[in-house]
């Protein structure tokens, strides 16, 4: 007995005196260091009245020391993050799909810049939907429940901002290049304009960059919201520039053709559906960083607009393709309702209109493709027209 009574003596002396240093007064339990037999089986019935005593009391203080993660508003913050990144993958499917698309329509045209930048936007694209999956990955998995890592910035989240830049600017620079492209053989200034402001904006975007690799912890980020507001405004500019450019120059180059003309209509419709889309994004991130930047819907808001740009204008450059096709499909349904009786002045016609419609075709099978070449001359019969 007396050996028992040393190993209970020897075992409960130092846990013992611990848990009762962190749950009660010591004035409270007259409780001595070395407790032997008895006396420490008493102490442990009493240790859970005790700490059930202090619990009715503090009820609040406990359960916010044993529990801080209910502290964080999940929802806001990582759940608006994990919702964003949801939205983006189903971007991303679509952007895969429209890439499809394009070289399916494309086969013969051998390896063109356009190929190759679509390949570019679209590798980009995948490489910022990984970056921001293993954010919250790393977030909501690897670190459940460890809230020290819950405020630090992870390297992914840094690196897709520069991956979201580049997407963002390199769509700028292939909208510049078709406005220089299209106002070939008239004045420079649209395209000279759009370049300088598109390069000036890549330069605020460097120093959004510089500022987000300087914060360690995410609120740091409200003290940078200059530069996130600086970003954003630059890139509605850029865009709204870039719109007005194109249309400007696709209004001034109708031919007086129905079909030449609801062609460039339709262009001038995907142009300012686009435009206005990724504008519209970007606004709706400067707006909820204003209002509410002590959560993270601002940056799941961000997180789509890589993934808008890139689907913008691989929507430009198919849309023209689908609307040939259904220009072929009228042009083939009147063929045969027409009636059968000869006509010479109907003939005459109809063999000015075969005349445009192969010179069209002979356009948009050009090898570069993509530029619609407004300088080109098409004659028919006495007349001519530019398109």
């Amino acid at each position: 007995m007396a050996d028992t009574a040393a190993e209970l003596n020897t075992s409960f002396r130092f846990p013992l005196w611990a848990v009762l240093q962190s749950c009660a007064p010591l004035s409270a339990l007259k409780v001595s260091m070395h407790i032997t037999g008895g006396n420490a089986l008493a102490l442990l019935y009493l240790i859970p009245r005790r700490l059930s005593a202090d619990y009715d009391q503090h009820p609040t203080m406990s359960s916010s020391a044993q529990d801080p993660i209910p502290r964080i508003d999940i929802g806001r913050t990582f759940g608006a993050l994990f919702i964003g990144v949801t939205f983006a993958a189903v971007l991303f499917g679509l952007s895969s799909v429209q890439v499809f698309v394009y070289f399916q329509t494309h086969k013969g045209s051998g390896t063109t810049f356009y190929k190759l930048a679509v390949i570019f936007l679209w590798i980009l694209d995948a490489l910022h939907l990984s970056l921001i999956v293993h954010c919250v990955y790393y977030y909501l998995v690897i670190n459940y429940t460890n809230v020290g890592a819950l405020t630090e910035i992870v390297w992914s989240f840094k690196l897709q901002i520069i991956i979201d830049v580049l997407i963002i600017y390199g769509v700028h620079m292939l909208y510049v290049y078709r406005i220089w492209i299209i106002s070939k053989g008239r004045s420079r200034s649209f395209p000279i304009v759009a370049g300088a402001i598109v390069l000036s904006g890549s330069g605020v975007a460097i120093v959004l960059i510089w500022a987000l690799y300087r914060c360690r912890v995410f609120s740091d980020l409200i003290k940078i919201e200059w530069s996130t507001y600086m970003a954003l405004g630059a890139i509605t500019f850029a865009d709204v520039v870039i719109a007005s450019s194109l249309c400007y120059l696709l209004a001034t180059s109708r031919t007086g053709f129905s079909s030449t003309d609801s062609l460039i209509t339709k262009l001038m419709v995907y142009v300012i559906n686009t435009g206005s889309l990724t504008s519209i994004c970007s606004m709706i991130a400067m707006i909820t960083c204003a209002v509410m930047p002590n959560n993270f819907i601002f940056l799941a808001v961000e997180f789509l607009v890589a993934k808008l740009y890139v689907n913008s204008f691989l929507a430009l450059l198919n849309a023209r393709y689908y609307g040939q096709v259904n220009t072929d499909s009228d042009n083939s349904y009147a063929f045969h309702h027409r009636h059968e009786v000869y006509r010479p002045e109907l003939h005459a016609g109809t063999s000015q209109e075969e005349e445009l419609q192969a010179s069209r075709n002979d356009r948009f099978q050009h090898p570069d493709d993509e530029v619609i070449h407004l300088s080109r001359s098409v004659k028919v019969g006495a007349g001519s027209c530019v398109i």
